[in-house]
This record gives C-alpha cells, sequence and structure tokens, in this order.
C-alpha cells in the first residue's frame, strides 16, 4: 500500500513540474516574440479559445495513454 502511495506522490509531482516547465516555456516564447515584434503580449480572444482546444487536445491524448484500443 505505501508503494502505491509512493508512485502517485512521484507521478504528480513529475506532472507539476512539467506542466511548470511547459508554462515557462509557453511564457518565454510569447516574451520572445513580443520583444521581436516590439509589441506588448497580448492574445486575442481567438487565440485563447485555439490555445484551450489545444490543451483539452492533449489532456485527452495523455488521458488514453496505455489503454488498449479494441479491435473491431
Amino acid at each position: 500500500m505505501g508503494d502505491n502511495n509512493n508512485l502517485k506522490g512521484k507521478v504528480l509531482l513529475m506532472g507539476g513540474v512539467l506542466g511548470a516547465l511547459t508554462g515557462l516555456g509557453i511564457a518565454y516564447m510569447l516574451l520572445q516574440r513580443s520583444e521581436q515584434e516590439g509589441k506588448e503580449v497580448r492574445l486575442t480572444t481567438g487565440e485563447g479559445v485555439r490555445l484551450g482546444l489545444l490543451v483539452l487536445g492533449l489532456l485527452r491524448q495523455v488521458s488514453e495513454l496505455g489503454e488498449k484500443k479494441e479491435k473491431v
């Protein structure tokens, strides 16, 4: 039982670290783009919606990892 809790903790910690690093990378890219264009960092509503849908798609793909596909 203790090993299972230890594994859960490691998985949650790793997921949190990866999520934070991904977020920092995206923020860095946005800042770089805005500096190159000489503009403020702005996301339009359309860009926000697209980004949200991409994140949802990514979460769906991750949730399906390891699932066995049934052959029809």
